[in-house]
């Protein structure tokens, strides 16, 4: 009998401070909250990264790459991101661009080595890919976010997936009145 595979949530965001402003860096963060269920509690861990210059878009793709980099087999995965790029790209559109040779209607796939990559690290997974508004009161893309702007900022790495920070997190966001109507529930069925 075969066991089913573990199931991994992933909450991933991605930063891209200066994205306004031409002609000078933009560094930028791409991060996430791994997390699974034992039967008994949650287990989390975070990862980020950082880019000197980079795109919103590019940080996008690198969550998705970053995070799946993490997973040591084969993992039913559900992947939450509020960047429309990453999830119709690994939904609908890369499957597409590879019966195309990678090409679009207007031309070439943007980003196409990342999004290569990223399809190549998704395959032997199950993935549902699941987008959440933005900054729309979601405290794990809360919290993703939060890690991916300060890696932006500082330019630093967490070096793999470490210790999760989420609960810390969240106290601090409730001490300030935020996310009090959040509870936590054992991994759905």
């Amino acid at each position: 009998m075969n066991a089913k595979p573990p199931c991994v949530h992933i909450h991933a965001d991605e930063s891209c401070l200066g994205n306004q402003f031409r002609g000078r860096d933009r560094p930028g963060g791409a991060a996430g909250l791994l997390e699974y269920w034992t039967g008994s509690g949650w287990v989390r861990r975070d990862y980020w990264i950082s880019e000197p210059s980079t795109t919103n878009n590019r940080m996008a793709l690198q969550s998705g790459l970053a995070a799946l980099s993490h997973l040591r087999r084969p993992s039913r995965v559900k992947f939450v991101s509020d960047s429309q790029y990453l999830v119709k790209g690994m939904s609908e559109w890369v499957n597409v661009w590879k019966t195309n040779a990678w090409r679009r209607k207007a031309g070439p796939v943007e980003n196409v080595e990342l999004w290569k990559a990223l399809d190549r690290a998704a395959q032997g997974h199950e993935i549902e890919w699941g987008w959440v508004p933005g900054h729309a009161g979601h405290p794990k893309n809360e919290y993703a976010n939060h890690l991916a702007t300060r890696a932006a900022r500082r330019q630093d790495a967490s070096g793999g997936a470490v210790p999760s920070g989420f609960e810390a997190w969240l106290g601090q966001e409730r001490e300030l009145g935020r996310y009090l109507d959040y509870s936590e529930t054992a991994e759905p069925g």
